[in-house]
């Protein structure tokens, strides 16, 4: 295997687990991120061996998913001691979608829309889906939650598999779509987002640990989801902290923020073309 196909910078590494928790938490794309922020710098991600990438992506969500678990572990349990009927249906609707997607589209979305112009495309889509969404009136409280709730927010969880989706901007959006207000909308976001995070982080933990690492890969393995899971603990206590959680998160400056990044990707895509035209 050549050199530059089995090695990821420490440096690169600890860079990309730092980005790892404020993208997870808010609504802008992790994996859209993790991809774009090599492509944007130059570094040479992209030819880092498959299986060693998918790695280390999975040891970043892996760490911020145990960041989650642990910041969140009193919600955790407030939530399952008060578990019933109705909320456990909205909670299994809510996992069955993105768990069926990820196990038997998961590979092919990724050889197919991880490029930077599909991950613009898909932060453009997203921001303007959450405009939308997010100037609806709310009408309806979390405890009004029902089945058809938890299907689309399990169907939005599904989608947000394709790089640029984000996980929590599509279940955010799609709680707003179904009008629940900010608050109620970013408890259901979070509600059935973090089954799936922990879940998710966890089978992919078990597959990547059959494969035989490069050598030299496992400190960069360690230095990403060590700073993955120190970013998302902080970035969990501030926003848990600020108004945004208190009152509902807006949805607008987010998507301003998608629009943003996206079009720096395209403007870096069409350079590239010109010259190369």
């Amino acid at each position: 295997m050549p050199p530059d196909r089995a090695r990821l910078p420490l440096r690169h590494a600890i860079a990309l687990g730092l980005a790892q928790g404020p993208t997870e938490l808010l609504p802008v794309s992790s994996s859209g991120h993790t991809a774009l922020i090599p492509w944007l710098f130059g570094w040479r991600y992209e030819t880092l061996e498959p299986e060693w990438r998918k790695a280390f992506e999975v040891a970043l969500h892996a760490g911020g998913g145990l960041a989650l678990a642990i910041e969140m572990r009193q919600e955790l349990s407030k939530a399952i001691a008060e578990l019933d009927r109705r909320r456990g249906v909205v909670i299994a609707l809510s996992l069955a979608p993105p768990a069926l997607a990820g196990l038997l589209l998961h590979s092919g979305i990724e050889r197919r829309m991880g490029g930077p112009r599909s991950i613009a495309a898909a932060l453009l889509a997203g921001a303007a889906a959450m405009a939308l969404a997010d100037a609806r009136p709310p009408q309806r409280r979390l405890e009004q939650a029902g089945p058809a709730d938890g299907l689309v927010l399990g169907l939005a969880q599904a989608l947000a598999l394709i790089p640029g989706v984000s996980r929590s901007g599509a279940t955010l959006t799609a709680a707003r779509a179904r009008g629940f207000g900010r608050r109620d909308a970013q408890t259901l976001s979070t509600q059935s987002a973090l089954p799936v995070i922990v879940g998710a982080s966890a089978v992919e933990t078990l597959r990547t640990a059959r494969h035989d690492l490069p050598a030299g890969a496992r400190a960069s393995l360690a230095g990403g989801a060590a700073a993955a899971f120190l970013s998302t603990l902080l970035s969990a206590r501030l926003l848990r902290g600020g108004r945004a959680v208190r009152e509902g998160r807006a949805l607008l400056p987010y998507a301003l923020y998608r629009c943003a990044l996206a079009s720096v990707v395209l403007r870096r895509l069409r350079s590239a073309h010109n010259r190369g035209g």
